[in-house]
């Protein structure tokens, strides 16, 4: 627990700034959680999550600019996100590009889907800002509100361990029975 801890306080910054710039609530709430127990700062979390979450939506649209639609027929996978991403920005417009990191799926793609739909940069700079600052303050301080709910996990983490641990091993060893079951019924 105490090495969990101190890679918490050595890189939780860094996974903090990580975790900003991709869909990465997880580790912003885990972060935050961690900021309630006194293992890292909410404040220092809140102004690294905000620079990331900035910096890498510039960076899409940015891209979404230069290269326009064509870079989703260079990438497939993300076709269909972004299909539905302009579709939503045609209806809602500024409250898409405002909304648009809460939604699970195409938060990434959006920032690239409204550089692509030529979305003046004094026009995205602001909404980005805003929509940022929103996003890490409801983050960070639901993962803080969180925080007691971790200090339990915590004072109960080796009962927790041992049952994952007990829980895991049963699943795996149905599975293999059912796998071994499989390939003697289809021999017969």
């Amino acid at each position: 627990m105490e090495q969990f801890i101190q890679w918490v306080q050595n890189w939780g910054y860094i996974a903090v700034f990580l975790g900003s710039m991709v869909e990465g609530e997880s580790v912003i709430l885990t972060a935050s959680s961690m900021a309630y127990l006194g293992y890292l700062s909410l404040y220092k979390i809140m102004i690294v999550a905000f620079i990331g979450t900035v910096f890498a939506d510039q960076m899409l649209y940015f891209l979404g600019r230069h290269y326009g639609p064509g870079i989703f027929d260079r990438f497939p996978k993300l076709k269909k996100s972004s299909n539905r991403a302009f579709a939503l920005l045609h209806k809602f417009d500024v409250w898409f590009i405002i909304g648009c990191r809460f939604i699970y799926g195409i938060r990434v793609t959006s920032a690239i889907v409204i550089g692509a739909a030529q979305i003046p940069l004094w026009r995205f700079i602001p909404l980005n800002l805003l929509s940022a600052l929103i996003w890490t303050l409801v983050s960070c301080i639901g993962g803080y509100m969180l925080g007691d709910v971790m200090e339990d996990v915590f004072k109960h983490f080796d009962l927790i361990q041992k049952y994952l641990f007990a829980g895991i091993g049963t699943i795996a060893a149905i599975v293999g029975l059912y796998v071994i079951w499989r390939r003697w019924r289809s021999k017969k």
